[in-house]
């Protein structure tokens, strides 16, 4: 289940409150695993139409569980880590100056800001450091290697809490993405 540890950042907010007459469906036969593949009933949805319109619809409750809000039901389902890999890196200029934007797997555009911060938290099966962007309140994106090998590359190193860190920019605000030795 994604949480605030991993894939949705410090940025709390508030859930979408289910349409009026909606049905509670409970846990639906859906999962997402580590890769972003989303599942129905143990098979794999091929159609990313229907994932992408799924994930407009994708919102977290107070315990920062995932849940699908249509006008018609309502449900929570499983995700291995975060629901949304960012896939690709769309920076301009460098350094203060730079602004970074995501692109995630469900081709929406997220720009790291206040609201929608960088953060690396640690993936509890192995203990990795993982780098992640939060989308929606409570929603994040596990920011794929080869990206955060590119935000590194465009990194920079500050100060951050008497530590000199490894960090990115993006709209005025600072990110930290490692410590350095």
């Amino acid at each position: 289940m994604a949480d605030r540890r991993r894939g949705t950042g410090p940025t709390g907010g508030s859930e979408r409150p289910p349409p009026k007459g909606c049905i509670n469906s409970g846990d639906l036969a859906i999962h997402i695993d580590r890769n972003g593949t989303w599942y129905h009933d143990g098979s794999p949805i091929r159609r990313k139409e229907l994932v992408c319109v799924f994930a407009s619809a994708l919102s977290a409750d107070r315990e920062d569980r995932l849940r699908l809000v249509t006008p018609a039901e309502m449900g929570r389902f499983r995700v291995e880590d975060a629901p949304f890999i960012a896939v690709e890196l769309i920076a301009t200029e460098l350094g203060r100056d730079q602004v970074s934007s995501f692109r995630i797997d469900v081709d929406e555009i997220v720009t790291s800001d206040p609201f929608h911060p960088i953060h690396v938290a640690m993936w509890p099966p192995t203990d990795e450091s993982v780098p992640y962007v939060t989308v929606r309140p409570r929603i994040g994106a596990r920011i794929a290697r080869s990206v955060y090998y590119e935000l590194v590359r465009r990194g920079v190193e500050e100060t951050h809490g008497n530590k000199k860190v490894c960090g990115a920019w993006s709209a005025g605000t600072f990110f930290p993405i490692g410590r350095i030795t």
